[in-house]
């Protein structure tokens, strides 16, 4: 898998100061998507342990709540194997940090339980520019839901 960037602080993709995680590639091609950078699933640099390293120091710190896996299409078949592997090593080492995971797929029951053990919330739903709303927290859309795993 591979990802685009790694912001070390963050207040806008998720409740509190986060880290967030960008990775490459998302077959949804939204019109109005605000990242159309990253829907090749080759742009950006390759996932690897030392990726993850630079995930924990970030995350070591007091001040931060968690991490927010974004994208591009974290849940997409070519990345979903990998972003669950960081989430769960996340929530081994960072038990109390929460995990947010942006999807443009749809939450159903199979997938939430997929998510569970390792996802304290899902933002799901395509971005959908006629149901653009910026005043919605956490989300570009009305068609989007915050779903809490946990």
């Amino acid at each position: 898998m591979n990802y685009l960037n790694i912001l070390d602080c963050s207040i806008a993709d998720g409740e509190g100061v986060r880290v967030v995680l960008f990775v490459s590639g998302c077959p949804h091609h939204c019109l109005g998507c605000h990242n159309p950078e990253s829907w090749n699933f080759n742009a950006g640099k390759k996932f690897t342990f030392s990726t993850l390293r630079k995930l924990y120091e970030l995350l070591s710190r007091d001040y931060i709540d968690g991490l927010t896996i974004s994208g591009g299409e974290p849940l997409a078949p070519q990345n979903a194997g990998v972003v669950l592997e960081i989430c769960k090593n996340i929530k081994d080492k960072f038990p109390n940090k929460n995990i947010w995971v942006y999807t443009g797929y749809t939450v159903d029951e199979d997938l939430a339980a997929k998510l569970k053990p390792y996802v304290d919330v899902v933002v799901d739903g395509e971005f959908i520019q006629s149901l653009r709303d910026i005043t919605l927290p956490f989300r570009g859309s009305s068609n989007q839901n915050i779903i809490k795993l946990s």
